[in-house]
């Protein structure tokens, strides 16, 4: 579930307000509280732990940050992605994230994940939208209970776990379904299936 506080914020007057508690997004100034479901959180979780073991495992420069907003191209709008995976080296270059945990360039970012609730639309649509625009290499969606709508996951409905690469300018995306391995570019030897991410909701 979602919950919008009705007083429209600049994304500085979010990042002054943003408490220490509780997990919000900005969306064209609207302050979104999410409120995730269990399931989610544990999609959520073992998503983090499979791809922070395996960026362990080969030695990579990334990063894993909860809380670390994204400032995206829309007009006071900033999102705090379910899963973000980031550069360490790319951080230097980063002019907000020593004094807010704030990422604006999509080069800092090598893999965005959003576990779909909900707000289905919002991952599918506006977030894919400005994660394109800032070049973000990879975006996966990751829809664990069928939400999304034909156009995205096909018919009959099923969990799905769309990955969207970034290639010539514009996203491409591949769809993970059951057994299928998840190819993703940040990840190449990844080991993990699409069935293995949805049984962790439940």
């Amino acid at each position: 579930m979602i919950q919008a506080i009705p007083k429209p914020f600049t994304f500085e007057e979010f990042v002054a307000w943003y408490p220490e508690n509780g997990r919000y997004e900005l969306i064209d100034g609207i302050v979104v509280e999410m409120q995730p479901t269990g399931p989610h959180e544990d999609v959520t979780e073992f998503v983090s732990t499979a791809l922070t073991l395996e960026a362990n495992r080969l030695k990579l420069p990334y990063k894993f940050p909860r809380r670390a907003l994204v400032k995206a191209p829309s007009w006071n709008t900033g999102y705090l992605p379910d899963v973000l995976v980031i550069n360490k080296e790319a951080l230097a270059s980063e002019p907000l994230w020593q004094r807010e945990a704030t990422i604006t360039q999509g080069a800092s970012i090598r893999l965005v994940v959003e576990v779909v609730s909900t707000n289905w639309e919002t991952d599918y649509a506006r977030k894919l939208e400005d994660y394109e625009d800032m070049n973000i290499t990879e975006y996966w969606v990751v829809d664990h209970m069928a939400l999304g709508g034909k156009k995205y996951i096909g018919f009959p409905k099923r969990p799905t776990i769309s990955v969207y690469q970034f290639v010539d300018g514009e996203y491409q995306v591949q769809r993970f379904r059951g057994s299928d391995r998840i190819i993703s570019s940040t990840f190449k030897e990844l080991q993990l299936t699409a069935q293995q991410v949805f049984a962790a909701g439940g």
